[in-house]
């Protein structure tokens, strides 16, 4: 396995997502005093490596096996819509208002 898995546009994009979410999340935790360094820990932990990591997955065992490739396509949006809905959730903590801000 080389590094090229981790250069696709899609990775680009979920990993460009996570450190968007991070620096909002983090700014968002200054500004409501409510920050600590556990929290980013966690999310690292959990937010970081599942999507991240799941997604080389998806996107090796679509490699293997092509009838799989659709798979990969559907995760990547997944993803993305998580990632984008956590955005909008900082964005929400900071005071932005969002139009129809109840849903989430």
């Amino acid at each position: 396995m080389t590094l090229d898995l981790f250069e696709t546009s899609q990775m680009q994009w979920i990993v460009l997502l996570i450190a968007v979410d991070v620096v909002l999340g983090i700014v968002a935790a200054i500004v409501k005093k409510d920050f600590k360094f556990g929290h980013v820990g966690k999310f690292m932990k959990s937010g970081v490596i599942r999507y991240v990591l799941g997604f080389a997955v998806l996107t090796l065992a679509g490699q293997a096996l092509p009838q799989l490739a659709f798979v990969v396509q559907v995760a990547f949006v997944l993803v993305a819509v998580a990632l984008v809905a956590s955005i909008l959730r900082n964005l929400g903590k900071l005071g932005l208002p969002l139009p129809g801000g109840n849903w989430m």
